[in-house]
């Protein structure tokens, strides 16, 4: 962790480096933003192969790292927000979320979008309270 004046940088090489000027996630006030995470994976910097499933799943470990780092984990997000280049696999999204989020789920919300970088399916961010 990076300790700045007014917020905590987060930072691990177990999630892709940031692709862009900005941050993996930040924590100010107790709280833990974490940026979009697109399938990538963290050594190669690559979009995995293998359809919407394989890009979820690797979206959802990318983000379990962040938190990983923050010292968190999935009981500590309070809202995820999913961007989906296509809504009919939302099923398959409660699925593979199913696999790393437990009851009682965070707020969610779900939209479809025209793209995403690097011409991925799903992008997800969260917003977690730190302990």
């Amino acid at each position: 962790m990076k300790q700045t004046t007014s917020k905590t940088i987060i930072s691990t090489p177990d999630a892709p480096a940031a692709i862009g000027a900005y941050s993996q996630a930040v924590i100010a006030n107790n709280t833990l933003y974490i940026s979009g995470q697109i399938p990538l994976d963290p050594k190669t910097m690559e979009a995995v192969e293998g359809g919407f499933e394989a890009q979820a799943r690797q979206v959802f470990e990318n983000l379990s790292a962040v938190l990983k780092a923050a010292n968190c984990d999935w009981t500590n997000v309070a809202k995820l927000n999913v961007y989906m280049t296509d809504l009919s696999v939302f099923a398959k999204l409660n699925v593979i979320m199913s696999e790393y989020v437990a009851d009682p789920y965070p707020a969610r919300a779900a939209v479809q979008v025209a793209a995403l970088p690097r011409g991925v399916e799903i992008e997800i961010d969260a917003v977690a309270f730190v302990d």
